[in-house]
């Protein structure tokens, strides 16, 4: 089926009012030497069932099948979904592209939107969220350019521990505004080394994550106290939410900001995406928040209701004054995300990040009993850094092959850090599994 609304005629009559005879003169003003003069060579159309079957064989190949025993992290992990939370999200009336512009004809869109604005805060302690953004390095990257237009600084520092990924794409958003990015080196402890911020000037907003990319957690009091300017924001960013339901949350910690990746507030990994980009701040500093908000409010009857407010995107006021060129949300996700967390409750929510907390403990002591060495000290959460011997690469392929996924090797993120491998353990990796790996590489 072809899905073009218009008739020969329609086509003929708007032809006419432009006074073209032909489709192809509105391609005129192109160059002859950059327009295509062949037909594309598309494949032709599937039945339903034929690209079903298709689509079985494409997954039937893809490298990490359901038996293979997955132990990495690295921002994206495995957490068991409640039933009902899949369902909610997957009904009709949530699954549409439909922009909430009419507050009259989307007063369950925004609510749900204001609902998840509403545990966002509470989890990140913090006193406003927005509807979401695209994931978490763009909510990290956001969240510094927020950071300079309040400070109206020129600099900020990131810490070397902060996800590869999220200070790759905070990198390219900053290449071209003239702000500069200073990096903070990590201790022997494996948590950031806040040393160099008494000596760095102009400095708009720090980055750090918690846990970071290590696993560690981050004195995040201590680094409120480094900053040496009352001016200057701390940015507190995360790619494993779960880790707030054990241990302070980034407001608790004096966070000015607080962002990072939503994916495992119920999400599958997906091979990759989408995600979820979280963002909370204080609402002293609402009106640079970037993205959308939605507000709650009363109608002429007196009956609750939900808007789109606030709008400080391009889309609503001048360009020059916009806070960001991010123009949606990820709603479905979010929503995903609000029923994943009203699911679970508060005290679920506990007791499903000290289950987290557990596995990977266990995990890691199997490992150092095993006499593998943990260069860092500080606490973790979910994941954390293993030393291997040198011919450890050889014993890592073995166990590809064996559908066993033995952790991230760090070296080509961290080229300082050779034969260290990011080992991962959430509610979903079963205690034998953790054995068997443990015996798998044992020399």
């Amino acid at each position: 089926m072809r899905y073009l609304p218009h008739t020969a005629d329609d086509i003929a009559t708007m032809l006419k009012a432009v006074q073209i005879d032909s489709l192809e003169g509105l391609f005129a003003h192109i160059p002859q030497d950059c327009r295509r003069r062949e037909t594309l060579k598309i494949p032709e159309a599937l039945t339903e069932w034929e690209l079903n079957d298709h689509m079985d064989a494409l997954a039937a190949t893809m490298a990490v099948s359901p038996e293979y025993k997955v132990f990495m992290g690295a921002g994206s992990y495995a957490h068991y979904v409640p039933a009902a939370a899949s369902f909610l999200a997957g009904r009709s009336e949530f699954v549409t592209a439909y922009t909430p512009y009419q507050p009259e004809v989307s007063q369950g869109t925004l609510q749900a939107i204001y609902e998840y604005q509403t545990l966002t805060a509470r989890l990140l302690g913090l006193e406003v969220a927005n509807a979401s953004q695209y994931d978490g390095a763009s909510a990290l990257a956001e969240a510094m350019l927020m950071a300079i237009r309040v400070s109206r600084k020129k600099t900020v520092a990131v810490s070397s521990a902060v996800h590869p990924m999220y200070r790759r794409v905070l990198a390219t958003y900053f290449e071209p505004t003239g702000f500069n990015i200073r990096e903070l080196p990590y201790l022997p402890d494996g948590t950031t080394d806040l040393g160099p911020l008494k000596d760095m000037d102009d400095l708009g907003g720090v980055a750090i994550q918690s846990p970071n990319f290590f696993g560690c957690m981050e004195n995040l009091e201590a680094a409120k106290q480094s900053l040496p300017d009352k001016k200057t924001l701390l940015v507190i960013c995360f790619s494993e939410p779960l880790a707030y339901g054990l241990y302070k949350s980034p407001g608790q910690c004096g966070a000015d900001i607080a962002c990072g990746e939503g994916q495992s507030l119920g999400i599958p990994r997906t091979f990759g995406g989408p995600g979820l980009g979280m963002f909370a701040a204080k609402m002293k500093y609402v009106r640079n928040m970037p993205g959308r908000l939605v507000g709650q409010t009363v109608d002429e009857e007196g009956k609750r209701g939900h808007v789109l407010t606030l709008a400080t995107r391009e889309q609503h006021i001048r360009r020059e004054k916009a806070t960001s060129n991010i123009c949606t949300n990820h709603s479905l996700c979010a929503l995903a995300a609000v029923m994943y967390m009203a699911s679970l409750g508060g005290s679920g929510f506990k007791e499903l990040a000290r289950l987290n907390y557990d596995k990977a403990e266990y995990l890691k002591e199997a490992l150092r009993k095993a006499g593998f060495k943990l260069p860092f000290s500080r606490p973790t959460f979910n994941e954390f850094v293993v030393e291997f011997p040198d011919d450890f690469r050889k014993t890592y392929q073995g166990l590809l092959q064996k559908k066993i996924i033995a952790g991230l090797p760090l070296v080509d993120f961290y080229p300082e850090l050779k034969n260290h491998y990011l080992l991962c353990a959430t509610e979903t990796t079963a205690r034998a599994d953790m054995d068997a790996l443990v015996k798998e590489i044992i020399p």
